[in-house]
């Protein structure tokens, strides 16, 4: 059976394909997203946030600041 580390991990992993597969992925979906990634799967998370904002001609300014609140230190 699988530690709690490890549910963490797969639940993470199967969140980060739908954000990645999801054209317009769901607000809800990357804030549990979120709220449960393991450090070490936030530089994969950004840049698939990265990708969607590149190829969306006309990005969304929720998704802008989404990647600016995880990626910028805060002042």
């Amino acid at each position: 059976m699988a530690d709690q580390a490890q549910l963490q991990q797969m639940f993470a992993r199967i969140l980060l394909a739908r954000v990645r597969q999801d054209q317009y992925p769901s607000t809800t979906q990357m804030n549990l997203l979120e709220q449960s990634l393991p450090p070490d799967m936030l530089e994969d998370y950004v840049n698939v946030l990265f990708e969607k904002v590149l190829t969306d001609p006309v990005p969304s300014i929720p998704m802008l600041k989404r990647i600016q609140r995880l990626a910028v230190p805060a002042a």
